[in-house]
């Protein structure tokens, strides 16, 4: 990807930082949060599971200077939706 992004591990980011980064995750990605039981809450401890099995990362770009939780198959899609534009 160019250097254009970099995978931030989440354990090196503060408990609120990682937080808020999975409340805006669950925002973007239109999530009930009534769905848990649990609000906001009990998505960002499903998300924490996930980030924990590797099935979600955290990705810096570089050139925005914004993070993003994405989904690997988010993260593969945005790869080569970007090598893509280069190309062009």
């Amino acid at each position: 990807m160019s250097g254009r992004f970099i995978e931030v591990p989440y354990r090196m980011l503060p408990g609120e930082t990682l937080d808020a980064l999975l409340e805006a995750f669950v925002t973007r990605q239109g999530y009930d949060t009534t769905d848990t039981g649990e609000g906001m809450g009990g998505w960002v401890v499903q998300l924490r599971r996930q980030l924990e099995r590797s099935e979600l990362i955290i990705a810096h770009d570089l050139q925005t200077e914004t993070t993003e939780v994405m989904t690997l198959a988010q993260w593969r899609a945005f790869g080569r939706d970007l090598a893509d534009d280069e190309e062009g």
